[in-house]
């Protein structure tokens, strides 16, 4: 049966994979379609798009984002798929929130100086590829090189993580601003692995966004439990949003989910679901004054 994956990253952000091998890794998956959705940047598109269009058998590459956003103070992540690319408003935003991400990265670096670690700035930019956008996860690998930590996973859980001695929050966007900017750029909104929210506010906070203008909810996800997706599938039935899905593959960054199959094939998204996020799309374009 044909799947895609609408959640997957690269070296643009903080995947493993270039944009070309990640595209490689989509077809010996056997997708027909992988969305490109790296944080707060749109730098892999292009590249991937080029690939995708030598692969054989053929493979549809969607452009999106991923970008952190809050609402009534708790964080969460909004994937906007269908996206213009070249959208200014929307690049203009991004290169801001990369140069936070700096700023964020060097914090961390100082907060790790002041706990005894010595780390340099440059050591964890050596561990992303030219340009990309740095996350915590190459903070998480130059822990690694100087044998603080023998994982990206311990890493998070002993020193990055929330509530760790180093975790630095990042700034965010407020729900509002973050699906306005998607939209404008011509995209739908997804709220992304929703059992990141605080169980007491999760389904509060699907029914705020439902009705800021969210278009989707991830409900195929490999840290989702099957009582959660049934859960998460009758918010998206009753509110009207479209039920998505997909690995959020990061390659070596996450070992165990594989692209478009999650962990142990635990993730399956049909092409169907592409489509009805596209219908979603005509009809509100359909709806704005000409």
């Amino acid at each position: 049966m044909a799947r895609i994956d609408l959640h997957a990253h690269t070296t643009a952000s903080d995947g493993t994979l270039s944009p070309s091998d990640l595209v490689a890794e989509a077809v010996r998956a056997g997708l027909s379609a992988v969305a490109i959705t790296d944080h707060d940047t749109l730098d892999a598109i292009a590249p991937a798009s080029a690939a995708a269009r030598r692969a054989e058998p053929p493979l549809r590459v969607i452009p999106g984002v991923e970008l952190s956003a809050e609402h009534d103070d708790l964080e969460f992540h909004l994937l906007g798929l269908l996206i213009d690319p070249i959208a200014p408003e929307l690049r203009r935003r991004l290169v801001a929130m990369r140069a936070e991400r700096e700023d964020r990265a060097e914090r961390i670096v100082e907060r790790l100086r002041d706990l005894g670690h010595v780390l340099d700035l440059s050591t964890v930019r050596n561990q992303a590829a030219h340009g990309a956008s740095l996350g915590r996860p190459h903070v998480a690998r130059a822990l690694m090189t100087i044998g603080l930590v023998s994982s990206v996973n311990e890493a998070f859980d002993k020193w990055l993580g929330e509530g760790c001695p180093a975790y630095i929050p990042k700034p965010r966007l407020a729900a509002p601003d973050a699906i306005e900017l998607i939209h404008e750029a011509g995209g739908v909104a997804i709220m992304a692995h929703p059992f990141t929210v605080p169980e007491a506010a999760r389904e509060a906070m699907v029914r705020d966004l439902a009705r800021l203008g969210l278009d989707g909810l991830e409900v195929e996800y490999p840290r989702h439990s099957t009582a959660d997706r049934a859960r998460y599938q009758a918010w998206a039935d009753e509110l009207g949003l479209v039920a998505t899905g997909g690995s959020d593959f990061h390659g070596a960054n996450k070992p165990d989910i594989a692209l478009g199959h999650g962990v142990d094939g635990n993730v399956h998204v049909q092409p169907s679901v592409l489509e009805a996020l596209e219908a979603r799309l005509a009809s509100r374009r359909a709806r704005q004054p000409a």
